[in-house]
């Protein structure tokens, strides 16, 4: 199987095709960064999009959600879907605010979709989404139950074709502006963690529940 995952029908970059990558190194990479996606479909004749988790392995991506969410229900109708994801990385300051930008990492992907059905297979894509916000935290809490299962929806969704856009480092300025005695460069932003506050319900009222282990690794107190 190829590791090229485009330039396709719907996914080819034509405005700064520089900028583009095909590959599913650089894919997979920015897909599995990010904490959330937005799925895209027709609802009702209206264009509309869905903040959600995903999870991928391989060259699938699941998503979830209430099972009468109206918009996985319209992609599983439509039988395909787009999913995008978009990291913000910082500001990039140029001396006009034309050439003035941010830099972000983003991928769209293309693919057919179907529900999973199969029990198996649903509760081991749903200890996933666990997993996927905080790495191992589906080891502490309890297992899923059969209603919270049943309750949710899982759609799956083959990478037929995707394309990564990077924008990052100097700005094009133009070269009188170049000139110009006006501050530009990068910003860089970053995502980071804060101090964890306690729930006061149940056994943690007492103050003697520490922290699980998931927490102190993000925390890197492990």
């Amino acid at each position: 199987m190829s590791d090229v995952l485009g330039p396709g029908a719907r996914t080819r970059v034509r405005r700064l095709p520089e900028k583009a990558a095909y590959d599913e190194a650089t894919i997979f990479s920015i897909l599995d960064a990010a904490l959330l996606c937005h799925v895209a479909g027709i609802v009702e004749g209206l264009a509309m999009t869905l903040p959600t988790l995903h999870q991928r392995v391989g060259r699938t991506i699941y998503v979830h959600a209430s099972k009468s969410n109206a918009l996985l229900r319209a992609v599983l109708t439509a039988g395909e879907a787009s999913l995008s994801v978009t990291h913000f990385d910082g500001l990039r300051l140029a001396r006009s605010g034309f050439e003035s930008s941010i830099a972000y990492r983003s991928v769209v992907v293309v693919g057919p979709v179907r529900e999973i059905t199969d029990p198996g297979e649903k509760l081991r894509v749903l200890n996933g989404f666990v997993d996927v916000v905080l790495p191992g935290r589906a080891r502490e809490v309890r297992p899923i139950s059969a209603r919270e299962a049943n309750l949710t929806m899982v759609v799956a969704l083959h990478i037929d074709e995707a394309v990564a856009k990077v924008s990052q480092g100097p700005t094009s300025d133009d070269p009188e502006d170049a000139a110009r005695a006006i501050w530009a460069g990068t910003i860089p932003a970053r995502v980071t963690y804060g101090d964890p506050v306690p729930d006061v319900n149940g056994a943690m009222s007492t103050g003697e529940v520490t922290l699980s282990p998931s927490v102190r690794r993000l925390l890197g107190d492990a």
